[in-house]
């Protein structure tokens, strides 16, 4: 650990924009580290965020502390280390036998910060205390965020836009989660179903080639012709030569070649369940969905010790919607997923706002329904698109019966 040591060295001061640990590598770990600058008492400290299932601690600490802190979490717990400096960046990968590699990189105009005020400390402590430490910064013009009415030319984020703003980079927090199951050393593909107008499309191709640096090709698709054109007339626009786009289905679509990650924003009912089971059929390295208009279940369910809440069709919708998601979420463990539930700020500030988020395991591939899937099921009556795709693909037809509690 003497190179990452001679790193933080070098790195861990005030220029520092933010350094962000993930990749645990034991149940129980924190899911990610978060750490930034802050001055307390006008003293330069390092707060570190730790975020632990669905609870958030903070703690505060100097320099050298922070040093062995981190080389400690480094040496056993975690996979990677991205850090941010306007000095210049860097990732950390640390191998299951213990070898580090860092990769260095100058600093990039999207991930700039103003120069801190050097008249005094309490100024830079300001600058840094207010500023949210969003992936894609204020102040630098991003093309696409421009043309969405998001910033201005000069890069200031439109006031009437900040929720967009805060949505768009909240979802490049969950594609930055994800990075370390992602392979930096060949090219990737990564596929966009239903991608719509593509506003997220655009800020996750950003995101991972001009800032991370990755080799990739995104491909989106959707049902609408005029929106296609759009699209692909703006990715020529902005030079994004690998970002196509693409008229179809999700059903009807093939593909070509290896898939590393599916996304799925907004697909509508068992269109989002068609390209879950596309997805663990090509063996995607990892899935993001947020589903839309969960209405198969819905029609499906059927509970006498229910009927309280079922005889209110508001309270049935909203609980099928939950059903439905949670179903997907075990059918995915069941194929071999370590797969989370999240909260998700939807863009179009709807109550649809659950993400599901699935990594690939690192075990044989498989398919096998859990006993507590088929309790559910059972429970409520109900044989949810994607059980059935994946049945008729890689299993037999479990038997389970289909009435309904009792």
């Amino acid at each position: 650990m003497e190179e990452l040591q001679i790193l933080l060295e070098e790195l861990l001061n005030i220029d520092l924009i933010n350094i962000i640990i993930s990749g645990p590598r034991r149940d129980g770990a924190a899911a990610k580290i978060k750490i930034r600058p802050v001055y307390l008492k006008q003293t330069l400290k390092f707060q570190a965020t730790r975020y632990v299932d669905t609870k958030v601690f903070h703690e505060n600490y100097e320099k050298e502390p922070m040093e062995e802190a981190i080389i400690g979490w480094m040496s056993g717990d975690y996979r990677q280390m991205q850090l941010q400096a306007r000095s210049g960046n860097a990732t950390v990968l640390v191998s299951k036998k213990g070898k580090v590699t860092i990769r260095r990189q100058k600093p990039c105009a999207a991930c700039s910060l103003p120069e801190p005020d050097t008249s005094g400390p309490m100024a830079a402590v300001a600058a840094h205390n207010r500023e949210k430490r969003y992936i894609l910064k204020e102040g630098t013009p991003v093309d696409f965020l421009v043309d969405l009415g998001v910033m201005t030319r000069e890069g200031k984020v439109v006031k009437a836009r900040y929720d967009k703003f805060r949505q768009i980079n909240r979802f490049l927090e969950f594609i930055e989660d994800i990075l370390p199951a992602l392979d930096q050393g060949r090219k990737l593909h990564i596929i966009d179903f239903g991608c719509g107008k593509s506003y997220l499309t655009f800020a996750m191709y950003y995101y991972l080639k001009t800032i991370c640096g990755y080799d990739l090709e995104i491909t989106g698709l959707d049902l609408k012709k005029d929106v296609i054109e759009h699209c692909s007339h703006l990715a020529r626009r902005y030079g994004y030569d690998g970002l196509k786009f693409l008229h179809g289905d999700i059903a009807g679509y093939e593909g070509r070649g290896p898939v590393d990650m599916i996304v799925t924003l907004h697909a509508c009912d068992t269109a989002t369940d068609a390209a879950l089971y596309k997805a663990v059929l090509w063996d995607a390295r990892v899935i993001l969905s947020v589903p839309c208009c969960q209405h198969e279940l819905n029609r499906q369910m059927k509970c006498p010790a229910l009927s309280a809440v079922f005889q209110y069709g508001l309270l049935k919708e909203r609980m099928a919607a939950l059903v439905t998601d949670g179903l997907r979420a075990e059918l995915l463990n069941a194929a071999g997923y370590k797969t989370q539930v999240l909260e998700f700020i939807d863009m179009e500030h709807t109550p649809k706002n659950i993400l599901i988020r699935a990594v690939r395991g690192n075990g044989p591939k498989h398919f096998a329904l859990t006993e507590k899937y088929l309790a559910a099921k059972a429970l409520l009556g109900v044989t949810p698109t994607l059980e059935t795709l994946l049945l008729e693909q890689f299993g037999e037809k479990d038997g389970a019966h289909e009435e309904g509690c009792r």
